[in-house]
C-alpha cells in the first residue's frame, strides 16, 4: 500500500514539473508572439485615447471598461476562428495574415499622407460626448475599430506559434489575448487620466515644485500622445510591410524578400560586433517600412481615386472619429485654464492630442 502511494506521488510530482514546463514553454512562446504583434498594439494604444476625448472625467474609467470587455470577447471570437483555420485549413493563414499587413501599410501610409499635407477632415471638429446613447455610440465604435486591431494581434500571434499542439496554440493566444489587453487599456487608462492628475497637483500642490511638475504633466501631454501616434505610425508600416515581404517569400515570390535581407547581411557583415547587428536590424526594418508605405500609398490611392473606392480610403478613420468625435490639438486652452486656475471639471480631457 506504502509502495503504491509512494509509486501515485512520484506520478503527480513528475505530471507537476511536466505541466510547469509546459507553462513555461507557453510563457515564452507568448511573450514571443506578443513581440511579433508590438507595432499593431502600439497603434491600438495611440487610437484607444481618442474614445474619451470630450468625456467628463468620470465617466473616463466606465467607458475604457466597457471597451477593454469588448476587445476581450472580441479576441475570444478571433481565437476559436483562427485556431479552426489552422488545424483545419492552415495554408489560409499566410494569406490572411498578408491581408491583415495589408491594411497595416495602408492605415500607416494614410497617417503619413494626412501628416506631409497637413489634412484635417471636418471630423476633427471637437464635439462633447453627451448622454448615454452618445456614450453607447462611442463604445461600439471602439469595439468595431478594436475587432480589426484584435484580428491583427491574434493572427500574427498564430502565425509564430504555427508548429505548436493545437492545446499550446490554445494556452498561447489566450495568455497574449488576455495580457495585450490589459496591457494596453491599462496604459490607456494611465494616459487619459495624467493630466487630471497633473491638474490636481496643480490645485492641491503644497510646495511651487510640486505644481510646476504638474503644470508640465498638463502641457506634456498632447506631445506625449502625439510622439505615440507617430511611433504607432511607424510600427504599422515597419509590421506590415515585413509581413508582406515574408508572406511573398511564402508564396513563391521571393525578390523584394531576398532584397531586404541580402542588404541586412551586408550591413551585418560590413560592420562586425553589436554595432553591425543594430545597423543590420536598421537596415531590415527601414526597407521593410519603406515598403510598407509603397503598398500602403497604392491601397489609399485605388481607394480614393477609382470609381470603385468611391473615396472609401477615409472609412476606417472616419469610424474612429464617429466614435471618439475626432483628434483635436486643443492643448492650450487646457495648459492656459491651468495657468489662470479657472479650471473646471471636464477641461482635463481637452488636453489630449
Amino acid at each position: 500500500m506504502a509502495g503504491g502511494l509512494a509509486a501515485l506521488l512520484d506520478d503527480v510530482a513528475a505530471l507537476v514539473k511536466l505541466t510547469a514546463a509546459n507553462l513555461d514553454d507557453v510563457a515564452l512562446a507568448a511573450g514571443r508572439a506578443s513581440a511579433k504583434a508590438a507595432g499593431v498594439v502600439v497603434d491600438d494604444a495611440a487610437v484607444t485615447p481618442q474614445y474619451v476625448q470630450g468625456v467628463e472625467p468620470k465617466r473616463e474609467f466606465p467607458i475604457i471598461k466597457k471597451i477593454a470587455i469588448g476587445s476581450l470577447k472580441n479576441k475570444a471570437i478571433i481565437l476559436v476562428f483562427a485556431l479552426l483555420l489552422s488545424q483545419f485549413i492552415p495554408w489560409l493563414l499566410t494569406p490572411l495574415l498578408m491581408l491583415g499587413g495589408a491594411f497595416l501599410c495602408y492605415e500607416g501610409a494614410e497617417k503619413v499622407i494626412e501628416l506631409v499635407s497637413k489634412d484635417k477632415h471636418e471630423s476633427d471638429v471637437p464635439v462633447v460626448v453627451e448622454g448615454e446613447e452618445a456614450e453607447n455610440k462611442v463604445i461600439a465604435g471602439a469595439i468595431r475599430t478594436d475587432f480589426i486591431l484584435s484580428a491583427e494581434i491574434m493572427v500574427i500571434s498564430l502565425n509564430e506559434v504555427a508548429s505548436e499542439s493545437l492545446i499550446n496554440r490554445a494556452l498561447i493566444l489566450i495568455v497574449v489575448g488576455i495580457g495585450i489587453t490589459i496591457a494596453v487599456y491599462g496604459a490607456v487608462a494611465l494616459l487619459v487620466k495624467m493630466d487630471d492628475f497633473g491638474l490636481y497637483l496643480v490645485r492641491k500642490g503644497k510646495s511651487s515644485g510640486v505644481q510646476s511638475f504638474g503644470r508640465g504633466l498638463v502641457k506634456a501631454m498632447p506631445i506625449v500622445m502625439k510622439v505615440i501616434s507617430f511611433i504607432g505610425m511607424l510600427a504599422m508600416l515597419w509590421v506590415g510591410g515585413h509581413i508582406l515581404l515574408d508572406g511573398m517569400h511564402k508564396l513563391g515570390l521571393p525578390a523584394p524578400y531576398d532584397f531586404v535581407h541580402g542588404v541586412e547581411h551586408s550591413v551585418s557583415h560590413a560592420v562586425h560586433g553589436a554595432i553591425g547587428s543594430v545597423l543590420a536590424w536598421f537596415a531590415n526594418t527601414g526597407l521593410s517600412l519603406v515598403f510598407g508605405l509603397v503598398v500602403g500609398a497604392t491601397i489609399v490611392g485605388i481607394l480614393h481615386f477609382t470609381p470603385w473606392g468611391h473615396g472609401g480610403g477615409h472609412g476606417t478613420h472616419d469610424e474612429h472619429h464617429d466614435g471618439a468625435h475626432g483628434k483635436h490639438e486643443a492643448g492650450i486652452p487646457a495648459a492656459t485654464a491651468v495657468e489662470e486656475g479657472k479650471h473646471e471639471e471636464g477641461c482635463a480631457s481637452s488636453v489630449r492630442a
